[in-house]
């Protein structure tokens, strides 16, 4: 790539992380703006410590209780003699598919005793084991059998041999999944709320709506991020160096099937609860309550139109897909062709920014709108931005993989015919990566499209999604009303999942 060229593109990558922090740094001045003392004495209230000890308390519930899930599930499914192991893989993935705040309302309608911590930590891992089961099961499928037999040919017992030579290689996808699990804690505000179980990010949600005070929501909004920063810390720590590949001589040795035996109904019972909890009720529940709603649609009260909703839902869903993908293009182009220090940090300070709750973001684009933009003020173009925001690694990684298929000596042979750096990335790279393109463009789509808490806040007035249509009919204990737009959600995050499962090679 001519120098120009590639200073155009670094430039841009530059220009996209400064967008991606600037709501750090904008909910961090807003937050510090209040004296020392003030802040102090806010952040030492009895409040504060509830609320840092019922999101540590969550934390340190529901990751551990997802792993085990994930771990084992893979395990059983991957290197057992499991009866219809391949129906199992896609029954525990499903539950993607689900938004967790629709099955936290399919529960509390179900059982409405259910709350708390108890009800917080159940919807959550019912519906958050599938991030360390993906990755952990897509390992041990593909994982080289020798080491563990090597080990059990030295002496070792089964469950030594399998802590010695597997988990290790095994733990880059347990502390992926767990850190993915953790930062959708730290952000979950539906379940919680549906749940009765105050944490920070509920309570800046409140904390903003009732008193409107930027200054307090900011400094609980400080408080998440480092908690958010210490997550990710610890995930770069705890997730080791071991290789899940093996180099030398040798072909790669499948792993001979652990035969279950008498334990094969006990495991097939077991996995049949988790299916049941995490899948089974929430789409029996929305779909008893959406025949309620068809039976007396009029007796629901006045909602949105499904049809209105489904349509600006998606028409969102689609610009923040487009956006997001023309400013994933510089960083991933750079992080695929020159990767250095500084394209790392770049990475790094993107991958931060969008591991923030959507309330963060929402509270530090307002805070930019009001005081900066005020054109752009309750408009869709800052809800999109929001979005973008959010969901861009999504579609970071999905370029980087396609543009991985497309070697660099590609466009240099199409320059030296003479085609321009654009003809040849048109002509060349850009049908290579358009697969790739597609599959992060779909994966930011339906996040959009369920995103609840930074649509609260940035939506236009008199706009109404299908998350929020759905959050304004469950507020009000109207199930049935609110039926029909957790249906449409489950619909519209299907796609997600069977990407999800051909991602990792479920699916084949």
């Amino acid at each position: 790539m001519p120098a120009s060229s590639r200073h155009l593109v670094m430039a841009a990558a530059i220009l996209v992380a400064a967008i991606t922090v600037l709501p750090i740094v904008l909910v961090a001045a807003d937050g510090l703006a209040t004296s020392p003392g003030d802040a102090l004495a806010y952040l030492l209230r009895p409040r504060i410590g509830e609320l840092v000890g019922n999101t540590l308390s969550l934390v340190v519930i529901t990751v551990p209780a997802c792993v085990a899930l994930g771990v084992g599930a893979a395990w059983l499914v991957e290197r057992t003699d499991l009866p219809f192991a391949g129906i199992w893989r896609v029954l525990l993935a499903a539950p993607l598919a689900v938004p967790a705040f629709v099955a936290a309302y399919a529960w509390v309608s179900f059982r409405p005793g259910l709350d708390g911590l108890a009800g917080a930590a159940l919807v959550t891992t019912a519906a958050y084991f599938p991030f360390v089961y993906l990755p952990v099961a897509a390992i041990l499928r593909d994982l080289d059998a020798a080491p563990a037999e090597d080990a059990r040919a030295l002496g070792l017992r089964p469950f030594a041999a399998w802590r010695r030579a597997v988990l290790p290689r095994l733990r880059p996808a347990i502390s992926g999944g767990a850190l993915l699990v953790a930062l959708h804690l730290l952000a979950e505000f539906g379940v919680l709320e549906m749940m009765r179980y105050p944490t920070f990010t509920t309570a800046i949600l409140v904390q903003y709506q009732v008193s409107f005070s930027s200054n307090q929501g900011s400094l609980l909004a400080v408080v998440l991020v480092l908690m958010c920063i210490t997550v990710l810390t610890l995930e770069h720590f705890l997730r080791g160096s071991a290789r899940t590949s093996r180099v030398g001589r040798g072909v790669h040795r499948a792993a001979t099937p652990v035969h279950l035996g008498r334990w094969a109904p006990v495991a097939c019972i077991g996995l049949s609860l988790v299916v049941l909890v995490a899948l089974v009720v929430p789409v029996t529940l929305v779909g008893r309550w959406l025949l309620a709603h068809l039976a007396d649609p009029t007796g629901t009260g006045m909602r949105p139109s499904l049809l209105l909703t489904t349509g600006t839902t998606i028409s969102l869903a689609l610009a923040a897909a487009v956006l997001t993908m023309v400013m994933a293009i510089p960083g991933a182009w750079l992080l695929s062709r020159r990767r250095t220090g500084w394209t790392l940090l770049l990475e790094r300070v993107t991958y931060v920014a969008s591991s923030l709750p959507g309330v963060v973001i929402a509270l530090a684009l307002i805070t930019l709108s009001v005081n900066f933009l005020p054109t752009i003020y309750q408009s869709p173009m800052l809800l999109v931005v929001g979005y973008t925001i959010l969901f861009i690694p999504r579609a970071m990684v999905s370029l980087r993989s396609g543009l991985a298929a497309a070697p660099p000596e590609l466009g240099d042979a199409a320059r030296s015919l003479g085609s321009s750096p654009l003809g040849a990335f048109r002509r060349v790279v850009l049908p290579l990566i358009l697969p790739s393109a597609l599959t992060g463009a779909a994966l930011v789509a339906i996040a959009t499209a369920t995103e609840l808490t930074a649509t609260l806040l940035l939506s236009p007035t008199g706009t109404s999604t299908l998350a929020t249509a759905f959050w304004a009919a469950s507020d009000e204990f109207d199930y049935a009303g609110a039926a029909p737009f957790a249906a449409m959600m489950i619909l519209l995050s299907a796609p997600l999942t069977v990407l999800m499962l051909r991602q990792s090679g479920i699916e084949e």
